[in-house]
């Protein structure tokens, strides 16, 4: 018999790891179900992707053999309040929510459980997520692999040591909308120039792909690709020039940072 993935919430996050789950086919839409306060979020999901649906938290509980705490982390212990005796005892319990330790978890159980401590970020939407991962010793190492194959059918995976999953939060699980910021301000340049807004969109998105594939792919250091761009008295380092006059990289790491420490603040 297959395993049952549960969902508790079903926003965005969810939601992209769902369409993960179901277009890779690494699990059939009849082995999920998902519940939420929001009917919209749920009938969405249930059209996009065809799983079961309900408003009943407990529903989906009792059902799950790998359980998706989906919520904000506001509402970790309440969720965990209204299911912990519901769940199965073999339950693997998956967060995906800033701030919430492995030790807190269990506490609001009230026994241990089997939890397994994830930061996915957005771009699981499109099949290239960043989802860093530990986990308590209860989790076999046959319970890892399984859920790491889900994990993957939406992006790359990397463990982690628990005491860096704030850091994660700052450096991957926010970090998509610095990309985006990004992508927004070289085009509004581009456009500044006379360049038409969708060609500017398409031209800064594409660049920063690249680029990032050339990090990933050549194993070269960032700042020896960057060096490379760079000719003597060029544009580039024109451009470099002025973007260190106005602290992009002290800003970029300001900006880490905060994530980081608002996610230990969630604790």
């Amino acid at each position: 018999m297959e395993r049952i993935i549960g969902f508790i919430g079903c926003g965005n996050m969810a939601r992209a790891i769902i369409q993960g789950m179901t277009k890779s086919k690494t699990v059939s839409p009849k082995n999920i179900i998902a519940s939420d306060r929001v009917q919209g979020s749920l009938d969405f999901v249930s059209k996009e992707c065809g799983i079961d649906i309900t408003a009943n938290n407990k529903e989906v509980a009792q059902k799950a053999d790998i359980l998706f705490l989906a919520v904000k982390p506001d509402g970790y212990q309440r969720v965990i309040e209204e299911i912990k005796d519901r769940v199965k005892k073999e339950v693997i319990v998956v967060t995906i929510a800033a701030g919430q330790s492995i030790e807190s978890v269990e506490k609001n159980f009230g026994r241990k459980v089997k939890v397994i401590r994830t930061m996915p970020n957005t771009p699981a939407f499109v099949g290239e997520a960043m989802t860093s991962v530990c986990t308590n010793e209860k989790v076999t190492e046959k319970e890892k692999k399984e859920v790491l194959r889900l994990l993957q059918s939406f992006g790359k995976t990397e463990w982690v040591e628990e005491k860096l999953m704030d850091v994660v939060t700052g450096t991957t699980g926010s970090s998509p909308a610095y990309v985006f910021m990004m992508i927004e301000a070289m085009a509004d340049g581009a456009v500044l120039r006379g360049m038409p807004r969708d060609k500017a969109y398409k031209l800064a998105a594409q660049t920063l792909l690249g680029s990032a594939k050339m990090v990933l792919e050549t194993g070269k250091h960032p700042g020896e690709l960057k060096d490379m761009v760079c000719s003597p008295g060029g544009t580039t380092i024109e451009a470099v020039a002025a973007l260190e006059e106005n602290g992009f990289r002290h800003a970029v790491m300001k900006a880490v940072v905060a994530a980081t420490d608002k996610s230990s603040s969630l604790a």
